[in-house]
């Protein structure tokens, strides 16, 4: 899932940028309302996580220009301001979620799973895949009872793949969940990947579909 990120404070930015990033998600970073409004057309956004106290203005007022431009985007509040008005307010407004500052980022995590799960329609994080077993809730796999160690952009790619099993993904699409802006692409690299997987999870745990793309095989649905 692609993460738009709009927080000034570069400490913080920097610290749940890499935190998400090892938990397999993708995330670009705003600092300021004019960056994220340049931002917001540019992609499929599986999530928002708005700052209120902006440099150029207050995030609040983004919220219409976020459900215009990206309006399959959940978007989660995330601010120091913590009063009951406040949460109204932003709720109001059109966040889906609001979270007070300092935020746990396994807090956030949770509640990024279960905007997954929801839009999936799965009651569980875990899924099983026959001879794979997928948490992702803990970001842990096994592929026939033995635990399988994933980089951030196989986690990426596993994610997207595992959110909806019944469905085939893109190469479009799996591959705007593992880059970011600044990443050089190269016209194989995500098939590169897919031959990571296989390898670490078994060949034929995921099925090619020549031209339309990728699916898990073995979805127990």
């Amino acid at each position: 899932m692609r993460i738009l990120l709009i927080e000034d404070d570069s400490a913080i930015a920097g610290d749940l940028s890499t935190f998400l990033s090892g938990k397999g998600y993708t995330v670009a970073h705003a600092a300021n309302m004019q960056t994220a409004k340049d931002l917001l057309p540019t992609t499929n956004w599986g999530a928002v996580l708005l700052d209120w106290s902006l440099p150029d203005g207050e995030g609040i007022d983004l919220l219409p220009i976020i459900r215009k431009q990206a309006d399959q985007a959940s978007i989660i509040m995330m601010t120091s301001k913590g009063q009951i008005a406040d949460r109204i307010k932003g709720l109001d407004a059109g966040a889906d979620d609001y979270m007070v500052k300092p935020c746990d980022p396994n807090e956030l995590l949770a509640r990024l799973r279960a905007i997954e799960r929801r839009r999936s329609g799965a009651a569980s994080a875990i899924l099983d895949c026959g001879a794979l077993q997928i948490d992702l809730g803990r970001n842990t796999v096994t592929a026939n009872g033995v635990p399988a160690n994933l980089t951030g952009k196989e986690w990426a790619i596993l994610r997207v793949l595992a959110s909806r099993p019944d469905r085939l993904h893109s190469k479009e699409v799996l591959t705007s969940a593992i880059y970011t802006f600044d990443d050089d692409i190269g016209s194989n690299t995500l098939e590169v990947f897919i031959s990571h997987l296989r390898r670490k999870l078994g060949r034929d745990t995921i099925q090619t579909y020549r031209g339309q793309g990728y699916r898990l095989s073995g979805y127990i649905g």
